[in-house]
């Protein structure tokens, strides 16, 4: 029997004037964050229209869309209702989230920087064993999707399981505030992820450094754990100055650059 997110609150006010377009991203986004799953039922079409502010024809446009992309299915009759029907959003769907310009990329880079190797040490001090095995399901399902002789077919999943095991750490920390800023940070970050899971070998490396970060986590060895991220982060940084030929260099705040010598160390010994 399927669980029911009906819980109240769990959706936003829409607040902006693309009413339609941001439903859309609302819903899927919690599809994508892992806080739907496929067989879920979601609130009724008023209660929906009621959390995000909007009219129930506006909303139902935006589930419209999202049931012709096959990512939900209504169903009609006394057993009826809203359901998730995949857990894999089409990247048309919110081909309008990449917004962001390059050029912003290099920013949201080096925000990531400064406060995920802190949220993973928090989540080192705070996390609980479901938090774990969260995790490592969710590095299992990569491992099997790398695997697959079809793994070109499986990215956009790969890509959408890689933001799940980033918000398991940032939900670890039992801070909302901290889930709700890794979050935005995610999605901004689409763009130069996608760049990444191109490059050749990165869906084993990214495996192999998201079990050596549970692994440090688990642990609570924040020395390791500052050295596993440095390395985690720095990946995607090297591909997006390779890809797009915008350097990332600039002068560093002092207690930056001892995370920087260990980088350039890396980057180095490698």
């Amino acid at each position: 029997m399927s669980s029911f997110h009906a819980v109240e609150g769990s959706f936003e006010p829409v607040a902006t004037r693309r009413t339609f377009e941001e439903a859309v991203e609302q819903i899927a986004d919690k599809i994508k964050a892992g806080d739907l799953h496929t067989g879920d039922r979601l609130p009724s079409e008023r209660e929906l229209a009621t959390q995000m502010r909007i009219s129930r024809p506006t909303l139902r446009e935006a589930i419209k869309a999202l049931a012709e992309a096959g990512v939900l299915e209504v169903r009609r009759g006394q057993s009826g209702g809203i359901f998730v029907a995949a857990e894999l959003i089409p990247r048309e769907l919110l081909r309008s989230r990449q917004e962001i310009r390059f050029g912003e990329i290099a920013g949201v880079l080096e925000a990531r920087r400064l406060l995920e190797p802190r949220v993973a040490q928090l989540a080192a001090a705070y996390a609980s064993d479901d938090d774990f095995t969260l995790m490592a399901h969710t590095i299992e399902r990569q491992r099997e999707l790398a695997a697959d002789d079809d793994f070109l077919s499986h990215e956009d999943l790969f890509l959408q399981l890689d933001m799940k095991f980033h918000l398991g750490l940032a939900r670890a920390t039992r801070n909302s505030t901290i889930v709700e800023l890794m979050r935005t940070l995610l999605r901004q970050l689409e763009i130069a992820r996608d760049m990444a899971m191109h490059a050749p070998l990165v869906p084993d490396w990214t495996i192999e450094i998201h079990e050596r970060t549970l692994s440090a986590v688990r642990a609570a060895d924040f020395a390791l754990i500052d050295e596993v991220m440095d390395e985690h982060l720095a990946q995607l940084e090297q591909i997006w100055e390779r890809e797009t030929g915008r350097g990332l260099v600039r002068e560093l705040p002092d207690f930056l650059q001892p995370v920087a010598d260990r980088s350039r160390a890396l980057r180095s010994s490698g």
